[in-house]
């Protein structure tokens, strides 16, 4: 999350992790070669959610980020000491590409960009953060309203999966599962209890959203996102420089491996990370949140 300018607010938020809910079902192993093909080349089968019920992408992107970018109470007890934040500077930088290497990401063209100053917190929400917000609250995500969410097919259990009988079309590999949640990320037979430090899963925009008004902050924007992960660097692959691994370090919590089938874990972590095992840079680098701009956006943790 973001702060509009250089300033104290008080509250302790961050990034939120999610799942963003996929389209398009289909049974089990029944996806189309032409549905495949459709998606695009490199593409995850990610898209703009849209559950029965749910606002609209277009009302929802205006009324929440106006209402997010303004101080005001929030429901429940807010959090009564800071968290960190870092000061990101003000200034002008190349954001997007011109050679994207997903296109459906919606990253290109280069453009210039100029910002103000703000901050951003340091780390993601950690499930221990988003559960303050709960009880504080009672708040329920749109998971534990809707009773499903999706869910990387390596990281369910073999009971798990036998009584799913649909996937996404375009990416087989994400699987809807009943009672998936924040308290249960791989489904009914799992739970947060032993990773209070990891980042929250299966939280929504809306979901995010209803977090940052709690905790006086809001969600920070495409461009400040993309600014702050860059760190300060120009011309760069990573937040770190060109090299996925200098000197043989692991930088970020990323797939390791044969996709979708083996991940490695050669990082030490298979899924999510804890919040502060990642190096930060100049700025900051982390995984991928939403932003004010309502995009939809997915962040698989793995």
């Amino acid at each position: 999350m973001a702060a509009p300018a250089l300033g104290s607010l008080g509250g302790r938020s961050a990034a939120l992790a999610l799942l963003v809910l996929l389209p398009l079902l289909v049974p089990r192993g029944g996806a189309a070669a032409d549905e495949e093909a459709g998606a695009g080349a490199g593409s995850c089968g990610c898209g703009a959610p849209q559950r029965p019920g749910a606002p609209s992408s277009s009302a929802a992107a205006h009324r929440y980020s106006r209402e997010a970018n303004a101080p005001g109470p929030g429901s429940g007890q807010r959090p009564s000491a800071p968290a960190k934040m870092v000061p990101v500077p003000g200034g002008v930088f190349t954001m997007g590409t011109d050679d994207p290497q997903i296109k459906q990401d919606g990253e290109a063209p280069a453009r210039r960009v100029t910002l103000d100053a703000f901050y951003m917190d340091a780390y993601e929400v950690s499930n221990s953060d988003f559960e303050k917000f709960v009880n504080a609250t009672g708040y329920l995500t749109e998971a534990e309203k809707f009773g499903d969410s999706f869910v990387f097919e390596g990281m369910l259990s073999e009971r798990v999966k036998a009584g799913v009988q649909q996937a996404v079309a375009a990416a087989p590999w994400w699987l809807p599962v009943k009672g998936a949640n924040w308290r249960h990320p791989e489904g009914p037979d799992s739970t947060v209890a032993h990773r209070p430090d990891h980042p929250v899963l299966h939280v929504s925009w809306n979901d995010a959203v209803a977090y940052c008004a709690w905790a006086g902050k809001r969600l920070p924007t495409e461009a400040e996102w993309e600014y702050s992960c860059r760190g300060g660097l120009r011309d760069r692959l990573f937040p770190w420089g060109n090299k996925l691994q200098p000197r043989g370090q692991h930088y970020a919590n990323i797939w390791q491996g044969e996709f979708p089938v083996t991940d490695t874990g050669e990082d030490g972590f298979r899924g999510t990370a804890p919040e502060s095992s990642i190096r930060r840079e100049q700025f900051l680098t982390r995984t991928r949140p939403f932003s004010a701009d309502a995009r939809a956006r997915h962040l698989n943790g793995l």
